[in-house]
């Protein structure tokens, strides 16, 4: 992935899956902010293997753990393979209270 302007704008996707229920549900829009520094706790798009997760960013000691909020899925170590895309900025919804701003 080249930066070029582009690249360092907000972008959204749409949340699919459960795998961070309750707080983004499957079919939710989250609005996505590239140019930032992922802080303890911030929920995060990171890419591995060719596939982009939506998971909570969680400092343990020495290591930087992806987590899910729902228990049925892994919670996977950060590593090299791993590509930080962007934090999550804000989660859309068409009406007031799905909408949120985070950070």
């Amino acid at each position: 992935m080249s930066e070029g302007c582009g690249d360092l704008e907000p972008f959204a996707l749409q949340v699919l899956g459960d795998s961070m229920a309750p707080e983004f549900w499957d079919g939710c829009v989250v609005v996505i902010e590239p140019a930032r520094t992922a802080p303890d706790q911030a929920y995060v798009v990171a890419e591995t293997d060719g596939k982009v997760i939506l998971r909570q960013l969680v400092h343990d000691g020495d290591k930087r753990l992806l987590k899910p909020l729902n228990d049925h899925y892994p919670t996977v170590e950060w590593g090299p393979d791993h590509t930080l895309r962007g934090i999550v900025v804000q989660r859309a919804g068409t009406r007031r209270v799905h909408r949120k701003h985070y950070l």
